[in-house]
């Protein structure tokens, strides 16, 4: 495994080349990289890694702007002494977010989660929203935030997501709802079509959570959904053909 560090604390970098040493003697340390302009110039000029571990202040700035400059074709992981830029490592679909000092144990599983993932080309490019709203992948995971909470829900967790004055929210299997910043319009993008299926303007379930259907009228279909989520879940009239040619598979 080819892994890019990109942080600017020399101790820092010969703590993570020890630990990355310890965790599998096979993984190479591409390169250094101490700053914004540094990384985006990596980028440009040489093959994708299969990692990097990113702090997020660097010397020249917010490693975020990282993003923003240029895409970023791998997997990445966060290392900070900061915990308030958790939502933003995930915006940018990072694989983890590690506080500093960064555990060998969490380290070592973080690389393990890349591996699963095909390495590099089971996930997404990295890139920022302003590169568009169309993701080359589907999301893996989300990092929500709620108080001074956070929770990582994966897609099999979810029950359906819906719209509420306005507000996104996403309904957990065992039936809690957790905020989301994003439109069901954006959300509906970055859903694996297999499994999700957008209902009508408010609603967006996930295959394992229809429980039944009910004749509505003579072109719409009522869906009880377990958890239970009212009496909103019709399948609208120009929706339902293809509602039921994908509950049938096809």
């Amino acid at each position: 495994m080819k892994i890019l560090i990109v942080e600017d604390e020399a101790a820092a970098v010969k703590r993570l080349r020890k630990m990355l040493a310890a965790i599998d003697p096979g993984i190479e340390v591409v390169a250094e990289v101490p700053s914004i302009v540094g990384a985006v110039e990596w980028f440009g000029a040489n093959p994708a890694p299969d990692l990097a571990l990113f702090d997020v202040q660097l010397a020249d700035g917010d490693s975020f702007e990282v993003f923003k400059r240029v895409a970023v074709p791998c997997p990445v992981v966060f290392t900070t002494a900061y915990d308030a830029h958790a939502l933003q490592a995930f915006r940018v679909n990072a694989i983890d977010y590690l506080l500093k000092p960064v555990n060998s144990v969490e380290l070592g599983a973080a690389i393990e989660r890349v591996r699963k993932l095909g390495v590099v080309r089971d996930h997404a490019p990295l890139a920022s929203s302003a590169a568009g709203d169309q993701p080359t992948a589907f999301v893996k995971r989300f990092l929500i935030r709620y108080g001074d909470h956070y929770r990582v829900v994966e897609p099999e967790g979810i029950a359906y997501i819906h719209s509420l004055m306005k507000n996104t929210f996403l309904r957990t299997r065992e039936g809690r709802d957790l905020p989301l910043e994003e439109s069901l319009d954006k959300l509906e993008k970055q859903l694996d079509p297999q499994k999700f299926i957008r209902l009508n303007r408010q609603l967006i379930v996930h295959l394992h959570s229809i429980k039944e259907l009910l004749a509505y009228s003579k072109s719409r279909v009522k869906v009880l959904l377990d958890p239970p989520y009212g009496d909103d879940a019709i399948v609208s009239s120009e929706r339902s053909a293809g509602f039921k040619r994908w509950l049938a598979g096809g």
